[in-house]
């Protein structure tokens, strides 16, 4: 393929970003691209078609599993010479002794990736767990956003890790979806592209590849892709002008990768058992021809149900290829899927351009991570203690802050009064003890109850004002449950009738869903249930903090 093929044209997707600078910066990104050009080219020509093919794989890599799992990987990394590694479980440090290994033995460097959408906690133990994406939804002021990703990518050049598969880009609509949920920055589009701009953005600063997730959408799906195929119905002019939203300015911002998702999408996908992310519709059609998207195309994990129900490991990744994706992830194929695909391009069923296509845009990658130059090992000395750093935790304290936010208040109860006798009821089963310790401290006329020494009539709701404190634990997983009791629903219905009450809810939003909150007189939202909402809450009921959040999902009326 000549220069003025796909992989010139990438170079130019890039250039963008010096469009309106000085003379001098133009000339420095002439003469990167003209050194960018040379080492792809170079090392592209140097690969035979068994190496070219397995450019295109990357598995996933698991450091608290077995020997066998260990010694599968390195067979992989050094005898298919597969494109990079997924990393997975549980300890950083033994992980970047094992990329260090790696890295070591093969002719093309590794492209490294996870998943880290609220930083390498999401994978790695002892680590930095910054909010979810819908908590950071609430936060108005997006250089936070900015910043966070910033740090995480700092975490990444840390440990060796290259790409980070985020942003979620996918509009949460659906408040019963069992897979995007807290990984959303919300209802709003406009909204959901200004958070996943700045969170490219700060990775990209630190030269870590970013990856808005999942194309076409997957905000409005009611069945968890890791067990089924989830179903969108809507019309294309519905895609165009919500789904697809946020893909397309992220295409324009110059976004590194977008990874498609396993959701059957018949209004662009006509079989029924097609995902997207198999689909030469919805890929090569829809993404780079029509939005005209020219980075890197990633599959969604290659054994999630959404996919691996229909479909054999081989042939999915062969199929999955032909559809348009450059990457094939979480592969758990790849000796058949590459001897398919090597059929497939021999026999003309695959045109030899589409794998230069592919391979060409996966070394550019690497030059972009810096994976051009001679590997250094990373240092092992003090891993622990620089991925758990105070600047980290100061960041943490300023984003959960940032996102409370003052749902409803009523003068005459807000802020709350030392004067006043309070009476304070948790209910659920999450922690709530520094959250009660700020209220004894700032109000001492706080009492302690039960729900069922208020439906006993003990305390006169004459002579006490009502706190009630939503608490779960939404700190281990994601996908905690947010559905409340039917007797916290029911405390939520009666017990405005009789009090008045000051709400704080300290779990999702979505928790409020279906309670009538017109009688509760002031109802505060932190998202998370931890010590740093839990002390901030108090500031905000005393009055000498404001709530700067705003709510980013839809919620009752």
């Amino acid at each position: 393929m000549k220069k003025t093929g796909i992989f010139s044209a990438i170079l130019f997707f890039h250039s963008f970003l010096f469009q309106g600078q000085s003379n001098s910066l133009k000339k420095a990104f002439e003469k990167e691209r003209e050194s960018a050009s040379k080492w792809v080219d170079s090392v592209y020509a140097s690969l035979s078609l068994e190496d070219k093919i397995g450019q295109l794989f990357m598995v996933a890599a698991y450091v608290n599993k077995n020997q066998e799992h260990i010694e599968e990987v390195n067979t992989l990394v050094t005898n298919e010479h597969i494109g990079g590694l997924i990393l997975m479980q549980d300890d950083a440090v033994k992980q970047t002794r094992w990329i260090n290994q790696l890295q070591k033995q093969v002719k093309v460097p590794l492209l490294i990736g996870i998943d880290g959408e609220w930083g390498l906690a999401q994978r790695f133990i002892n680590t930095v767990k910054f909010p979810w994406a819908t908590t950071l939804g609430a936060v108005t002021n997006d250089s936070l956003i900015y910043e966070m990703a910033e740090k995480i990518a700092f975490y990444c050049n840390r440990t060796g890790i290259n790409w980070n598969f985020a942003p979620v880009a996918d509009i949460n609509i659906n408040p019963e979806n069992p897979i995007i949920g807290n990984r959303s920055f919300g209802f709003d589009k406009h909204n959901v592209v200004k958070k996943a701009r700045a969170y490219m953005k700060g990775l990209q600063s630190r030269n870590v590849l970013s990856s808005a997730k999942h194309f076409p959408g997957h905000g409005d799906t009611d069945v968890d892709s890791h067990l089924g195929l989830p179903v969108l119905t809507h019309t294309k002019a519905r895609f165009d002008s919500l789904e697809l939203y946020p893909f397309k300015k992220l295409i324009r911002e110059n976004i590194d990768g977008i990874m498609v998702a396993h959701v059957n999408v018949p209004i662009f996908e006509k079989d029924e058992k097609v995902p997207a992310s198999l689909s030469y519709a919805i890929i090569t059609k829809l993404l780079k021809e029509e939005l005209g998207y020219k980075g890197m195309i990633i599959t969604d994990a290659l054994n999630m149900q959404g996919v691996a129900k229909n479909y054999p490991y081989g042939e999915m990744d062969y199929l999955a290829f032909k559809a348009g994706n450059d990457i094939l992830l979480f592969s758990q194929g790849v000796v058949l899927g590459k001897k398919k695909i090597r059929s497939g391009i021999e026999n003309g069923d695959i045109p030899m351009s589409r794998l230069e296509e592919s391979v060409k845009k996966i070394l550019y990658a690497k030059y972009q991570a810096g994976l051009n130059k001679r590997f250094k090992p990373i240092p092992e000395d003090n891993l622990t203690a620089d991925l758990n750093d105070a600047d980290s935790e100061k960041l943490k304290e300023k984003l959960f802050t940032a996102s409370l936010t003052e749902l409803k208040s009523t003068p005459k109860y807000f802020p709350l009064s030392k004067k006043k006798n309070y009476l304070y009821l948790p209910l659920e089963n999450g922690d709530y003890q520094t959250f009660y310790s700020g209220l004894k401290e700032k109000f001492p006329n706080v009492k302690l109850v039960t729900l069922a020494q208020l439906n006993s009539g003990k305390y006169n709701p004459e002579k006490y004002e009502l706190l009630i404190g939503i608490h779960k634990d939404t700190e281990t997983t994601v996908y905690y449950s947010y559905k409340l009791t039917p007797d916290s629903k029911k405390a939520l219905t009666d017990l405005p009738k009789k009090y008045a009450v000051t709400l704080c809810n300290f779990i999702s939003p979505y928790s409020l869903n279906g309670i009538n909150l017109s009688q509760v007189k002031n109802v505060i939202l932190t998202y998370q249930n931890n010590d740093y909402t839990q002390r901030a809450i108090v500031e905000i009921l005393d009055g000498t903090r404001k709530a700067e959040g705003k709510l980013p999902v839809k919620i009752a009326e």
